[in-house]
């Protein structure tokens, strides 16, 4: 039988997705389906600033990170590469900055 692939975030949650907050900032959202995924997405050695940083190219002292367990939603907020409908902006609603968070590895590194 095959290794099986690590669960990602995107398996574990209910919906990842990202929009704009404001022209500056894009802000992606874990909505996990239980306590086991959320516990998993809100420790600071899995998901932190500088994987953040790391993932999209930005300084990890930008990035903002909020965990809600009664939710159990884990919120992250960083400045637009770009401003919104700039000439380099290629994702004017930031609807698809969520793909690289969605996929990352649900484990410890």
């Amino acid at each position: 039988m095959p290794d099986q692939p690590p669960q990602t975030f995107g398996d574990l949650a209910l919906e990842v997705r990202s929009k704009n907050a404001g022209p500056f900032w894009v802000t992606m959202e874990l909505f996990l389906r239980d306590e086991a995924g959320y516990a998993l997405a809100a420790a600071p050695e899995i998901i932190n600033e500088h994987v953040v940083a790391a993932l999209y190219g930005v300084r990890s002292d930008d990035v903002q990170i909020f965990r809600i367990p009664s939710l159990k939603v884990v919120k992250i907020s960083f400045p637009r590469p770009v401003p919104q409908g700039g000439l380099r902006d290629r994702d004017i609603h930031a609807g698809q900055h969520h793909v690289p968070l969605a996929a990352l590895p649900a484990c410890l590194p």
